[in-house]
C-alpha cells in the first residue's frame, strides 16, 4: 500500500493545530498512524489516550564526563571551556551536563586523558495504542536536550515502518509550530501540508513565513482558517494571500467554546460533540484533505 503522510503545521503555536491533529487522528482511528512530532511540547497524547506501551531511549549528543581518578585538578579545561559547563571541587573538576555543549575541547586540552566524551540519552520515543484502535508514534526530548530535528527524524521513521507493516492508508504528523529544525524535519517527505492559522496580525505573518518553508520541500498545500469570524478583514486577507499562493482553503473554523470545553473533558472535539457546527466542518476538512492526499 502507498501510505500517504499528511503533515498539519502552524507558523505560531495556539492557533489549534494539535486540536485539529487530534481530530483527524480521532476520525481516521485504525486507517492510520498518528506521529505527534511537535518534541518539544509533545501533548497531543493526552487527547488521544496514549498508553505508552513500547519506549525505546532517544541517544544524541555528547558530553564531557570527566574521571575522579584521573583528573590532577591542573584546571586547563576549566580554562578553555567557554560555556562554563566545568566546576571546580575540592579535588577535581566536574562537568555540568546540561550546559555541556560536546565541542570536545576541554578532553583535546587535558594532558593527562581524564575526560571522555559520552553520547548521553537525549529523550524517550513511544509507540502507544490510542483510541479507535489507532497506533501513535510520539516522543519526548529531555531537559536541556538538543537535536529535536533529529528526534522528529526518528518519530517519523518509526510512524513509517509501523504504516508499512500494518498496511494503513494514512500516516497523520502533528508537526511542531514555528519554521525551525522540528518543522523542517516533520514536512521532509510529506504529500500535504495543512497549514493552520488563525484570523489576527500575527496569524497572517506566520502563515507568510510557513507558507515560504513549506514551497521550498514543494509538498502542495491546503489551509484551515482557525476563529475566521473574530477578524473578518483579516480572514478575508488571509483567503486572498492563499489564492494568490495557489493554497485552497478548505475550511473557515468560527469561534466555539465548545473547543475549550472539549480540552477541559481531555477529548477532541469531534469525539465530544460529534454533531456541532464545528465537528461537522472538521469532518468535511479531513475528507478533503484525504482526496488531496490521494491525488
Amino acid at each position: 500500500m502507498n501510505t500517504k503522510e499528511i503533515v498539519v503545521i502552524s507558523g505560531k503555536g495556539g492557533s489549534g493545530k494539535t486540536s485539529l491533529s487530534a481530530s483527524f487522528a480521532y476520525l481516521e482511528a485504525e486507517n492510520a498512524i498518528i506521529a505527534d512530532c511537535d518534541v518539544d511540547a509533545a501533548n497531543m497524547h493526552i487527547l488521544l489516550g496514549a498508553d505508552f506501551e513500547k519506549q525505546e531511549d532517544f541517544m544524541s549528543g555528547e558530553v564531557a564526563v570527566i574521571s575522579e581518578k584521573l583528573c590532577t585538578n591542573c584546571g586547563d579545561c576549566y580554562d578553555v571551556c567557554r560555556f562554563d559547563a566545568i566546576t571546580k571541587t575540592d579535588n577535581f573538576h566536574k562537568v555540568d551536563p546540561i550546559a555541556c555543549e560536546g565541542c570536545w575541547y576541554c578532553s583535546r586540552v587535558c594532558g593527562h586523558s581524564a575526560i571522555e566524551m559520552v553520547t548521553g540519552k537525549a529523550g524517550d520515543v513511544f509507540v502507544s495504542n490510542i483510541k479507535n484502535n489507532g497506533k501513535m508514534v510520539h516522543a519526548k526530548l529531555g531537559f536541556g536536550a538538543e537535536n529535536s530535528g533529529k528526534l522528529v527524524s526518528q518519530v517519523k521513521m518509526k510512524a513509517k515502518e509501523l504504516a508499512q507493516n500494518l498496511q494503513k492508508e494514512f500516516i497523520v504528523v502533528d508537526g511542531s509550530p514555528g519554521i525551525g529544525c522540528p518543522v523542517i524535519s516533520s514536512l521532509s517527505g510529506a504529500m500535504v501540508a495543512v497549514l493552520v492559522t488563525e484570523a489576527t496580525v500575527s496569524g497572517l505573518h506566520d502563515l507568510k513565513r510557513v507558507q515560504k518553508l513549506v514551497k521550498t520541500f514543494h509538498i502542495r498545500s491546503c489551509c484551515i482558517i482557525n476563529k475566521a469570524d473574530l477578524n473578518e478583514k483579516k480572514a478575508n486577507e488571509i483567503e486572498e494571500f492563499c489564492k494568490n499562493e495557489n493554497i485552497e482553503v478548505i475550511a473557515k473554523l468560527p469561534y466555539d467554546v465548545t473547543f475549550t470545553k472539549a480540552m477541559s473533558e481531555v477529548k477532541p472535539i469531534v469525539e465530544f460533540d460529534e454533531n456541532s457546527e464545528v465537528s461537522n466542518v472538521i469532518k468535511n476538512s479531513w475528507e478533503k484533505i484525504k482526496e488531496l492526499a490521494r491525488k
